[in-house]
């Protein structure tokens, strides 16, 4: 009876072994060299490791070194084993048969055999890929909202301190221009020369604040993205040469438009390159530039992928490399502005950038959503020099709270012909307007107590002809409210720092 009972229980074992929803191992393992031998492996554990269904027990060896892509982590692994003599839900990414990925949770228990270093396991193995990939896919999304919510907190703040900037930068800027029409010996000339080129190289540092902020305005259109990226790394192509990086393009045929700044695309991509080939030349003096694209069909989205094959990027600096100020460089090399700024134009053209974990250099991935959406754009107005003869004599009102600017500004309408009155805040403009005939009015946006909102309101109510020819000039771009504003009113507005050419230009067309 004994001996039936005993078959019984072998039998409900074996059928239990064959049908279980996990693998299980039996075997030994040595924590002193590969060797391996398994005893028994359920057909489960076949399944999550690719091996024949035919294949025999002995053959099936998940725990060997040619399933670990890092053979650090099987030392770890068995050290633990031996060491507490179990594991529970243990982690590990495995290869299965064909090379690919398999992430495996393993809870195990060993017992030491008679040769030193060698042990007997009897191991479950549960494939938590899938279970992985959502993880994965979750703290991708923690990532992004974490990101998204340090950039909403600091752009409010650079907001404001990129008006601050610009007010003197346009000061700067101004008075440069005022100097630079005058007769001035070579010495003084030079001077004038590298002020103005300083002080576009300043405002173009601001822009990419106000970019970080998103808060600036865009200009989207229907965009080939190949085209793109052509003209991009064509910019790069000297440059490219001279430190030895060698640039491979695989780009897909037709790939669908994209809507988008054509020009914010490219600083991402610029981005994303000058970082690559920065990292190959201070790891190995040279290197290789992969750029490719292809449509993900799932996703209904261009992507566009840079990979080079520098040092990579770590686990921790992943978590980092978004971040606004976060940089690797030494000081003075970098600003850690660049990813900050490619991630806010990524994510405001409603897409998303990320980097890829690789064993060696670092791949970075930006989607675009495609879009079948069509816009209609005027053309550009002409550069040329405004002429000013049709509108000289016009009454004109600037109000302004730069004392400095306002200064630089009203010397050159009146140099155009114009007549200037100034006003340094928005009541005094207002009792201005209400004294006096205006032909134009330019207006400070952003203004202490009457702001230049406020001002247009009331112009609007009591003079709505001189209403529709004010021209704004800001040094906080495109706020959520200020663009809702300006687009309400359909008035012209320049960002500051401008040139005084723009300006003339501005006038000139309103008054004609």
């Amino acid at each position: 009876m004994t001996g039936d009972n005993d078959l019984h229980r072998g039998n409900a074992f074996a059928r239990l072994f064959e049908a279980v929803r996990e693998g299980v191992y039996i075997g030994t393992l040595s924590t002193r060299s590969d060797d391996s031998v398994t005893t028994a492996a359920n057909p489960h554990l076949k399944l999550i490791f690719g091996y024949p269904t035919d294949v025999t027990e002995q053959d099936v060896t998940p725990f060997a070194a040619t399933h670990f892509p890092d053979p650090a982590a099987r030392i770890g692994f068995l050290n633990r084993l031996a060491t507490e003599g179990a594991v529970t839900d243990y982690l590990l990414r495995l290869r299965r048969l064909d090379g690919s990925s398999v992430w495996v949770e393993v809870t195990a228990r060993a017992e030491p055999a008679a040769e030193e270093g060698v042990f007997r396991v009897e191991a479950l193995v549960r494939d938590v890929s899938e279970r992985k990939k959502l993880d994965d896919q979750s703290r991708d999304l923690y990532q992004q909202l974490l990101q998204a919510e340090k950039m909403a907190a600091l752009g409010q703040t650079i907001s404001g301190v990129a008006h601050e900037l610009n007010n003197p930068l346009a000061t700067i800027l101004s008075w440069a221009e005022r100097l630079a029409e005058r007769s001035l010996d070579s010495s003084s000339r030079k001077g004038v020369e590298v002020i103005l080129a300083e002080s576009e190289r300043a405002a173009r540092i601001v822009r990419n604040l106000l970019t970080f902020a998103r808060k600036r305005q865009s200009t989207r259109s229907m965009i080939e993205l190949n085209h793109v990226i052509q003209e991009t790394l064509a910019l790069r192509a000297y440059e490219q040469r001279l430190t030895n990086i060698e640039v491979v393009t695989a780009f897909a045929a037709g790939l669908p438009q994209v809507f988008a700044d054509a020009h914010q695309i490219q600083q991402v991509l610029l981005n994303l390159v000058i970082n690559a080939e920065q990292a190959m030349i201070s790891a190995n003096g040279r290197g290789s530039l992969v750029v490719r694209t292809w449509h993900d069909a799932e996703r209904d989205a261009v992507v566009l992928e840079v990979t080079d094959d520098g040092p990579g990027v770590s686990a921790e600096m992943r978590g980092k490399i978004f971040d606004p100020f976060f940089t690797t460089k030494e000081v003075g090399k970098g600003t850690g502005l660049g990813l900050t700024v490619a991630y806010a134009i990524v994510q405001e053209h409603g897409g998303r950038i990320r980097v890829e974990e690789r064993s060696q250099g670092a791949s970075f991935l930006v989607e675009l959503p495609v879009s079948d959406v069509g816009v209609t754009r005027k053309a550009p107005r002409t550069q040329g020099a405004p002429s000013m003869e049709a509108v000289q004599g016009a009454a004109v009102l600037l109000v302004e709270d730069e004392r400095a600017l306002a200064a630089a500004v009203s010397e050159a309408l009146t140099d155009a012909g114009l007549k200037v009155d100034y006003a340094g805040e928005g009541e005094e403009a207002l009792a201005r307007v209400r004294q006096k005939d205006y032909d134009a009015v330019i207006c400070d946006l952003k203004m202490p107590r009457v702001d230049g909102m406020m001002l247009y309101r009331a112009m609007a109510a009591a003079t709505p002809a001189l209403a529709r020819r004010v021209i704004f000039v800001t040094g906080d771009v495109a706020g959520t409210d200020a663009e809702r504003f300006l687009e309400d009113t359909g008035c012209r507005w320049l960002a500051k720092p401008f040139r005084l050419g723009d300006l003339l230009r501005a006038v000139r067309d309103t008054l004609a």
